[in-house]
């Protein structure tokens, strides 16, 4: 059920406790929504805010946006009722926080499937344990309607008892294989989220990095983190020509040696201008 080449730079998490944000959300030209019903949402407020979420998947107001839910972790007393809730709605994905194991993927595929989800609706697992970076090549493989992996720096630079500092060396490790995983599931990947809200630059750097290592975009808790986010996972108007220009190149060369701006042309590289151009037809989609 994957789409690998669904605009996917910017996620923004929106508590879906909080009507404004939601409305809020509907302005906002990010490429997705994560309606969350965990962190963000006191556990007074959880039946009011899966009511929200559901109405906001049905709403038909968010435009072209992916639209997910995030219900609450396996184990705790809501997360029965959000994974009906969400199914229900047929949301583009339902994100599960701290999956740790293959096993748990299983579960929540055919949970998804008893509770009547729609086709399109595919589920993303959230890993943020040492469980989980442990076990994350066979998570990533464990079921077709699995689509996204997204990364929970927070939660795993607490379990390590790490720190969060630039660069993020503490967890390069989880998250090269988080993506090796990915990329040999054939599956999407979201980088974690950056918590300094003002810290523009900080935030502009750790988009380069996550865009660096394979990501294809990065999960927000502000909005004001969204238009970064955008260009920083967006190709490049020059990698754009590039691409073109090597398929054309590609193209024209017949079966000798094919050059572009003196560069030797493989077949590796006419696949990645491909990815390159696919991803731009997506954001070019969104309007």
């Amino acid at each position: 059920m994957s789409d690998v080449f669904r605009a996917r730079r910017s996620l923004l998490y929106m508590p879906s406790s909080n009507p404004k944000a939601l409305e809020k959300a509907k302005t906002l030209p990010v490429d997705g929504i994560i309606f969350d019903l965990e962190d963000a949402v006191a556990p007074d407020a959880k039946a009011d805010a899966r009511g929200a979420a559901v109405a906001a998947v049905r709403s038909g107001e968010y435009g072209r946006r992916e639209l997910t839910v995030r219900v609450n972790a396996i184990g705790t007393e809501w997360h029965a009722a959000d994974l009906v809730a969400a199914a229900a709605a047929g949301p583009d994905a339902v994100v599960v926080p701290k999956v740790n194991t293959a096993e748990q993927v299983r579960g929540l595929a055919s949970a998804l499937e008893w509770s009547g989800a729609p086709e399109h609706t595919s589920l993303w697992a959230m890993i943020e344990t040492p469980e989980a970076i442990f076990n994350v090549r066979e998570i990533a493989a464990a079921s077709d309607r699995l689509a996204c992996l997204v990364m929970g720096t927070n939660d795993l630079v607490k379990e390590l008892y790490a720190e969060h500092v630039p660069g993020r060396a503490p967890v390069l490790t989880a998250l090269s294989l988080a993506v090796l995983a990915a990329r040999s599931a054939g599956i999407a990947i979201l980088d974690g989220v950056y918590n300094d809200v003002k810290d523009a630059e900080g935030f502009a750097a750790e988009c380069r990095q996550g865009r660096e290592f394979g990501f294809d975009g990065k999960t927000l808790i502000h909005p004001g983190q969204v238009e970064v986010a955008n260009t920083e996972f967006a190709p490049s108007a020059q990698a754009i020509d590039d691409a073109r220009g090597i398929l054309a190149a590609w193209e024209q060369g017949g079966t000798g040696v094919v050059t572009y701006n003196g560069r030797m042309i493989e077949n590796l590289h006419v696949d990645s201008a491909k990815r390159t151009l696919a991803i731009a037809d997506a954001i070019a989609a969104l309007g």
